[in-house]
């Protein structure tokens, strides 16, 4: 595809093709699957793709490869570009660049410089075989975990998320939010757990750190970031961060987080 969204027909021996699709601030994309292996990550912005596997989000320093066949719904956190690659299963050079599962992969300069040179107008076709090469060469996958926060269905326990959605530094304990939603601790903290496989802490904890990621984008220091999302300090914020995501602040917005 070119790069107004537009797609463009793939040369004879070619393995792929790519597209920009813009996604403005709250843009959902209905869910879906392809025939082919997609690469998916916004050229700028914040995305967020669900799958039946799980949830991520990523910057541009992150890409979510999605095999064939499975259903996935991007939404956009922020004004975004979602860029997509598309790869022919039967052209896929080897099962190490064809992941099974969802997979999180890093678009480092190498990778965006390849990127980028494929979607030149022009380029001969022995020249793009030579570039997806090296293309799947460079796919690095990268120990992100999901950041998914499911919404309890009980509507006491909703309530509570959705005021924490709305406003994740309120660190009010579970004893106080039962009397704001009309149940006991006792019943919240069950409820939690059985509607979102998660306590209520686990499930806080994830929604601090998918909120932060916002601001953690817009390139915010990480002390305005804690403080935002109810962390008391820059270094615990950051422990909490890589535990539930699985890699630092700086390594997942590079950009990012400025100090």
């Amino acid at each position: 595809m070119s790069r107004n969204g537009q797609r463009r027909p793939p040369p004879a021996q070619t393995a792929l093709f790519i597209g920009d699709f813009p996604m403005p601030r709250g843009h959902v994309l209905p869910t879906h699957r392809h025939t082919s292996h997609q690469l998916a990550w916004p050229a700028s912005g914040l995305l967020r793709i669900r799958t039946g596997q799980g949830s991520w989000m990523l910057p541009p320093t992150l890409a979510l490869w999605i095999p064939a066949g499975v259903s996935h719904a991007p939404e956009s956190e922020g004004d975004a570009v979602l860029s997509s690659l598309y790869l022919q299963p039967e052209r896929c050079p080897s099962s190490s660049a064809c992941w099974p599962e969802p997979t999180v992969l890093a678009v480092d300069p190498l990778l965006r410089a390849l990127l980028d040179h494929l979607l030149c107008d022009g380029l001969a076709p022995d020249a793009r075989v030579r570039a997806e090469a090296v293309l799947f060469d460079a796919m690095r996958p990268v120990p992100v975990t999901d950041v998914s926060v499911p919404e309890p269905k009980d509507p006491r326990a909703r309530a509570v998320a959705r005021e924490l959605a709305a406003h994740p530094a309120d660190g009010r304990a579970l004893s106080v939010w039962g009397l704001w939603a009309g149940a006991s601790a006792r019943t919240l903290a069950r409820l939690f757990v059985t509607e979102t496989g998660l306590s209520f802490g686990q499930w806080r904890r994830r929604l601090r750190m998918r909120a932060a990621m916002r601001f953690l984008s817009e390139g915010l220091p990480l002390e305005a970031v804690a403080r935002r999302v109810g962390y008391a300090s820059a270094s615990s914020f950051a422990a909490a961060f890589h535990e539930v995501t699985g890699l630092t602040p700086r390594r997942y917005f590079p950009l990012g987080g400025k100090d």
